[in-house]
């Protein structure tokens, strides 16, 4: 019995007792500086992480800002100086921006050993540029073209010969096919053909803008830049729904708000550039400048107007509304509805490819920005699209009366004008100018 312990009877030292080492282990300060320390290195590290982070945030504001300014001053340097240095920036935009789309892809190039690949982009840049910008030298200046004995022949044969280079570099490529690496040149030759198309072909649209009048390309540029700013500026204001995946960051709000201050300061800036003839005329001189400016007769687009609102029933009697402004300004609220609803596709499109790719830029061309294809994503689209527009609606079409009938009677036989009268005369009845029986 005294071996059992009694029912009821509690023992308050029946667990196993802390061993001195492990009380003073538990109380011990060295154990308690070092976890302090521990603590304390680890509070440092997240605070140098935080203030190198933060280093790093104002490092590249101030370098994209300091490149910012850097590019805005030589952007109208260039402008102010006259058409001919505006169009060595374009053309130094088309040669960058094709270098880094064609980066993306022909890295690989390098390690598959086939150096034919990265040479023929180039010869497909060089035989397109001269092929686009050919095309723009004749047509601009045909008065200087036709008259030279060296340029004459080859303006006159300049598609075929462009033809002739285009045929021997496709054989060429055919020529350096491999087997093992087909699929890789084929590829190259898709990707360097899309890359024409999209940055050089476009490029040359905005370069005949140029020798149109500055106004038909500073103006579409313009409104580019004012809708990225004020589409940042919107969205972080009251832009709440997101717009699009691809951008995170776009919103709705800060598309539609966008668009708004885009028209207005669109008609705004259309308004200041009007009163210039430097802006306004095409160049017919270029070694003009700001300074000494350019003259011309005025598109009638800008000539201002009034137009008179017609009477309304819920108004009195000969109350009548009117608005006098230029044609012009019409025209620009459609341009900046494109800059801003449309335009901006094109940096989702740009936005896309970069995460096909997992890159965060294009290049590295301007500090703090990324590459020149980065900037100009939306520029291009746009600029296609104020080439199309100004010769569609805008450009004037004028042909010397005296001239066509010198045309008519010397070049064309007496058959000729048969089929020029008849035609002539069914124009007129079809427009109602003319009787129907006159033509018959």
């Amino acid at each position: 019995m005294t071996g059992r312990s009694r029912r009821g009877v509690k023992f308050p030292h029946s667990g196993r007792r802390s061993s001195m080492s492990e009380a003073s282990e538990e109380s011990s300060p060295s154990k308690t500086r070092a976890l302090a320390n521990i603590q304390e290195k680890s509070k440092d590290a997240g605070d140098n992480q935080q203030l190198s982070d933060y280093e790093k945030k104002k490092a590249n504001f101030i370098e994209r800002t300091l490149w910012t300014f850097v590019m805005i001053a030589g952007f109208f340097a260039a402008l102010f100086m006259g058409h001919i240095y505006i169009v060595v920036i374009i053309t130094a935009v088309q040669i960058i921006s094709f270098k880094e789309v064609i980066a993306i892809s022909s890295g690989a190039s390098r390690a598959r050993d086939i150096q034919s690949t990265k040479s023929l982009n180039w010869y497909w840049l060089a035989v397109a540029m001269y092929f686009l910008h050919g095309e723009t030298v004749i047509y601009y200046f045909k008065h200087i073209v036709m008259v030279d004995r060296v340029l004459l022949p080859l303006a006159t044969h300049h598609r075929f010969i462009c033809f002739t280079l285009y045929v021997v570099g496709f054989v060429f490529f055919v020529s350096t096919l491999k087997g093992g690496h087909l699929k890789f040149q084929f590829t190259q030759f898709v990707w360097a053909h899309m890359a024409l198309f999209l940055i050089v072909g476009q490029s040359h649209f905005i370069m005949n803008n140029v020798f149109d009048g500055l106004i038909w390309f500073f103006l579409p540029a313009a409104l580019v830049i004012t809708n990225d700013i004020f589409a940042y500026v919107c969205g972080i204001t009251f832009g709440r729904t997101q717009l699009i995946k691809l951008s995170p960051k776009k919103t709705v709000e800060g598309f539609l708000g966008a668009w708004v201050m885009t028209v207005l300061f669109g008609i705004l800036l259309t308004h200041i550039l009007m009163r210039s003839r430097f802006f306004i005329c095409p160049a017919n001189d270029l070694g003009a400048n700001i300074f000494t400016g350019l003259d011309c007769e005025p598109n009638p687009v800008f000539i201002p107007q009034t137009w008179t609102m017609p009477e309304l029933l819920f108004f009195p009697t000969k109350t009548r509304f009117s608005i006098t402004m230029a044609p012009m300004q019409i025209h620009t609220f459609f341009w900046a509805t494109f800059a801003s609803l449309i335009a901006p596709f094109g940096g989702f499109f740009a936005s896309g490819l970069k995460r096909t790719f997992k890159i965060k830029d294009f290049g590295h061309s301007i500090p703090g920005h990324g590459g020149i294809t980065d900037r100009m994503d939306c520029q291009f689209i746009m600029g296609f699209f104020a080439y199309i527009y100004y010769h569609t609606f805008i450009a004037q079409s004028k042909v010397d009366f005296d001239e066509v009938l010198e045309i008519v009677a010397t070049r064309l036989t007496i058959d000729d004008h048969k089929k020029l009268l008849l035609f002539i005369a069914k124009y007129l009845v079809n427009h109602n100018a003319i009787d129907s029986s006159v033509s018959a």
